[in-house]
Order: C-alpha cells, then sequence, then structure tokens
C-alpha cells in the first residue's frame, strides 16, 4: 500500500523546492492535496512521479508534471483575490490548487468524460470556488471574462492569442509554447491594451487539443 501523504512530501521535497519554487502557500497546497485522487483507471501510483501523467486511455490527456506546474503557477503570482480561468482542466488537479490560492476559479475542459470526473473530484474535495465548464479550450471561457490569471494547462504550438484577450489589466497567462526540445515555459502579460510576452524556463508539456500548429505550405 502507497503512503501517498509520504509520497506528496516527495514530490514537494525532490521535484518542487529543488527548482526554486519558494512560494510558501503553493507549496503547502501541494502537501494537502491528494493528487492521486486525480489520476483515473487505477493508476494512482503515478501520480507523484516526475512526468505528465495520462488521464485518457490514449495517453493523449495527462496532467503537467509536478514541477512544470509548480513553476508556472509561482510565475503567475496568484493573489488570494484573483479570478482564474485554467484552459483544459483534465481532471482538475491545477484547478484544485488554484482554488486554494485565489478567490475564484473557472475550470474549463472540452472533453465531457474528464470534465464530469473533474466535477465530480472537485466537489469531493470540498473546492467550492471552483466551476467546471465544458467548451472548446480554444475560446476560453468569455461568459467568466476578465480574469486576473490564465492557466494554459498544458502546451501550445501556436501564441494564445485568444485567451490573453480575455485577461484584465495586468493579467497574466502562463503556460508552454511549442514542443520538445525547443519548448519554453511562458508568462504573458495584459499592460495597457497590449500583450507581452517572454520565455520564463525551459519546459515540455503535452500539446492541448486545438493548439497545434497549422500546417506550413510547401512549394
Amino acid at each position: 500500500m502507497i503512503d501517498f501523504a509520504a509520497a506528496r512530501r516527495r514530490m514537494v521535497d525532490g521535484q518542487v523546492r529543488t527548482n526554486d519554487v519558494t512560494d510558501l502557500r503553493l507549496q503547502a497546497a501541494m502537501l494537502e492535496l491528494p493528487r492521486e485522487k486525480f489520476v483515473p483507471g487505477g493508476k494512482a501510483e503515478l501520480a507523484y512521479l516526475d512526468l505528465d501523467v495520462p488521464v485518457t486511455p490514449d495517453k493523449g490527456r495527462r496532467l503537467l508534471k509536478p514541477m512544470v506546474l509548480a513553476k508556472l503557477l509561482q510565475a503567475a503570482e496568484i493573489g488570494e483575490n484573483d479570478h482564474v480561468l485554467d484552459v483544459g482542466c483534465a481532471t482538475g488537479y491545477a484547478a484544485a490548487l488554484l482554488g486554494r490560492l485565489a478567490r475564484s476559479v473557472v475550470a474549463l475542459e472540452q472533453d465531457r468524460a474528464l470534465a464530469d470526473f473533474a466535477r465530480q473530484t472537485l466537489s469531493a474535495l470540498g473546492a467550492g470556488n471552483v466551476t467546471v465548464v465544458a467548451g472548446p479550450l480554444t475560446e476560453g471561457w468569455p461568459a467568466g471574462a476578465p480574469y486576473d490569471v490564465i492557466l494554459l494547462d498544458g502546451a501550445s504550438e501556436v501564441p494564445p492569442e485568444a485567451l490573453c484577450r480575455q485577461l484584465k489589466e495586468g493579467g497574466r497567462l502562463v503556460g508552454v509554447l511549442g514542443r520538445s526540445p525547443a519548448a519554453k515555459a511562458m508568462l504573458y502579460r495584459a499592460v495597457a491594451g497590449h500583450i507581452s510576452g517572454r520565455p520564463i524556463f525551459d519546459a515540455a508539456a503535452p500539446v492541448l487539443p486545438g493548439f497545434v500548429a497549422p500546417p506550413a505550405f510547401v512549394f
């Protein structure tokens, strides 16, 4: 029988703190939240490994590895009064973390089975400030906009311009841009009606549905 509490401690000590994640609120949330509850299909033993954990039978959708997720959330500088959009919430782990850091969270998922799983798991854990909604990931969730923070819960091969337009003035969007080995974690900010982005660390993540770059035309 796996001691999941000990596994959480090893995850935070070995994967999070050692990668310059110093936000104590975030560390505490990761220590408390049972990540294993968000891994379906009898694969809970994978929950705390240093990898993108598959959460669908075809392994196309995955939870971001703990280090990448923690560094993205730290870079977003989430305040306790922030309103946050999680794009591609999958089974809801990142949304649950966000719910412990922010005032309110909209968790967007286009896979109905994943959305249902996330909704049930978040409800069971008492995440009352997280609302799971279903719709195309590329469209974001305009009904809840504008947002202080948007998490792209995976990678995009193209800059997420449509999502950035749902940010408040001063809002931040974090996510991974590109495919390995050239992918980078990015931080975008909305300032005076413009969006600026900069790379913040090397990272790789599964590309989310709808965020694949269109094929280039070849003569």
